[in-house]
């Protein structure tokens, strides 16, 4: 009779203990599900970021060429419009942030130290045409190289979280039709 109580309430904790267990990854997932206005924040941001990154990238190769420096000027304008952009899409972004998921969360605070390098950067390169000689033409070079890099691995990182979050959609939504948990 102790052996059958013992082994009815072992196995009454084993039950109970199991039926807290089991929905709690259910309960974490649908408090913070994936927004959709962040998603297309983000998706938005990643145009921005590559539009970004071609023109970094096709300026820093005006450093091998020819080119004028009035079209220096022009893209340099253009990247700092850019990186405006950006910074209105993050102001986008941060206001719905109470909204997002973790991991949009997490995309939203990645893009800001981006943007401060190259606003950095940009405005050293349009000192340098405004005729301040304080930056040296090899320092100059180098922050048209900094910018087309930082601009490259931006675009990489948006397009990765937008990547990571159609993913994860996708999943979630075989998962639902394929009735698995």
């Amino acid at each position: 009779m102790i052996k059958r109580n013992s082994i009815a309430c072992a196995g009454t904790f084993a039950l109970m203990l199991g039926a807290f267990l089991v929905p709690l990854p259910a309960v974490k997932a649908a408090v913070n599900p994936d927004s959709e206005q962040v998603s297309k924040l983000l998706s938005e941001a990643k145009t921005m970021a590559f539009q970004l990154k071609e023109d970094a990238v096709t300026m820093e190769s005006f450093t091998r060429t020819n080119a004028t420096w009035e079209s220096h000027a022009a893209a340099i304008n253009q990247i700092k419009e850019h990186i405006n952009a950006l910074g209105r899409q993050v102001g986008k972004l941060k206001a719905a942030e109470g909204a997002a998921s973790p991991w949009q969360k997490t995309a939203i605070d990645r893009i800001n130290p981006f943007l401060d390098e190259m606003s950095g950067y940009t405005t050293a390169v349009i000192e340098r045409l405004n005729g301040d000689r304080k930056h040296t033409i090899a320092d100059y070079k180098d922050y048209l190289e900094a910018n087309a890099d930082y601009a490259t691995d931006l675009a990489s990182m948006i397009g990765d979280f937008v990547d990571y979050g159609n993913a994860k959609d996708r999943t979630e939504r075989l998962g639902a039709k394929l009735e698995v948990k």
